[in-house]
């Protein structure tokens, strides 16, 4: 079967089409700039074309046949590919369509995570215990891992470990032989419009779900940075025991403690300075907290912290929250809102108007560019642990001037 993957090289679509390679399946795809996932992609032999996405590429493959069109949310309805893939009446579904395909086709039993928060983390952490454990487990993520790729299948395999994304309600594909869930705080109004509907749609996955692991392990029984990082841990440790009923707690909980971490969740970029992709005022607070541990730990002055906001309407939503998120901060540089799937009717806020609001915590607006450059280096040369959080362009930004 020959898979076409458009926005095949980030995070979301890119271990998706490792594991169909592993999996045996013809895949290749497009994207209109390189990804995350790209190296890895490049490595398992999958084609890949970077560039304009005008359909020259798809045109080009639908020559070889094209069995199945997979896309990203982010598609418009009237993107070439898309277009062009309905035209031909090839079979054209996003991604959580074709990963329960993958999960029936393979008879995988799902152990699927879900959450506003922790989902990522809780989810690499069961892969790692998994593999250093030699389970037989496939698995798909939303970020890279230093340990394995980020997507993978292998025959013989009995479980699939999969970061289970509640926008645009891809979650609700699934019915998992294992649930489990970091955390539900409102997210996402520009698909859920109430806090009730996005609640409401949480219940429906739990409904589907042959078994739900909402609370784990005890967190002190664990050594990692962070309480949120250790109740994760927790969390991971109980999945493990479900999978592996012969597992001994003392084993799973030690190899938990040498959990390596991920990309883009307190990342380390360089000494004293790390990114992470917590765009919401819960993630933000439990980050600070890492973070404020880890500084104790290595003998830093203190936290900086570096925030760009994600989605105007998503801020409107999340704004009273930010008040007392940063306290665990020394100082905070607000950045303008990354603007994405906005609705125009709404007034853009600006830094200044989020700093208002804030308790207790030294705040001014920044912007991207030379000053902010300066800014960091400062602050590091200085002893400080300088925290980027960000879901949106920043992150790049850091890493090519870092």
């Amino acid at each position: 079967m020959n898979i076409y993957i458009s926005g095949i090289s980030g995070t979301g679509m890119g271990p998706l089409a490792l594991m169909a390679k592993s999996a045996g399946f013809n895949v290749f795809g497009s994207d209109l700039k390189k990804g995350a996932i790209l190296g890895e992609l490049e490595n398992a032999g999958i084609e890949v074309k970077i560039g304009p996405q005008n359909g020259e590429f798809f045109k080009q493959k639908l020559q070889d046949g094209i069995d199945w069109f997979v896309y990203t949310s982010a598609l418009p309805e009237t993107h070439p590919e898309l277009m062009l893939a309905k035209e031909n009446n090839i079979k054209s579904t996003k991604r959580d369509d074709f990963t329960a395909f993958l999960v029936d086709e393979l008879g995988l039993k799902m152990v699927a995570v879900a959450g506003t928060h922790g989902k990522t983390t809780t989810t690499a952490m069961i892969i790692w215990a998994a593999l250093k454990m030699r389970l037989p487990v496939s698995y798909i993520v939303g970020t890279t891992l230093g340990f394995a790729p980020s997507g993978a299948y292998k025959k013989g395999d009995e479980y699939f470990i999969y970061e289970a994304d509640e926008y645009d309600r891809n979650f609700l594909k699934f019915h998992p032989w294992l649930a489990v869930i970091p955390s539900v705080s409102y997210d996402h109004p520009d698909i859920y419009k109430t806090e009730a509907e996005y609640v409401a749609a949480f219940e429906q996955f739990e409904s589907q779900s042959n078994k739900v692991i909402k609370t784990g392990l005890a967190s002190n029984r664990f050594s990692l940075a962070g309480e949120v990082r250790r109740e994760d841990a927790g969390l991971a440790a109980a999945a493990i025991c479900e999978m592996d009923l012969a597992a001994g707690e003392p084993e799973i909980i030690s190899v938990l403690n040498e959990f390596p971490g991920v990309g883009r969740r307190f990342e380390k970029i360089r000494d004293g300075l790390y990114s992470d992709y917590a765009h919401h005022p819960e993630e933000i607070a439990a980050t600070l907290g890492i973070a404020r541990e880890e500084c104790k730990r290595l003998n830093k002055k203190g936290v900086i912290a570096i925030y760009e906001p994600h989605q105007n309407s998503r801020q409107h939503e999340v704004r009273s929250g930010y008040k007392s998120a940063f306290n665990a901060a020394d100082k905070v540089f607000w950045l303008p809102t990354y603007l994405t799937r906005e609705d125009e009717n709404l007034t853009i806020l600006t830094p200044d108007d989020f700093i208002k609001d804030l308790e207790n915590i030294s705040a001014k607006p920044a912007e991207l560019g030379d000053k902010l450059k300066q800014t960091i280096k400062k602050y590091c040369d200085e002893n400080y642990l300088v925290l980027l959080m960000t879901a949106g362009p920043a992150d790049s930004w850091l890493r090519k001037n870092f």
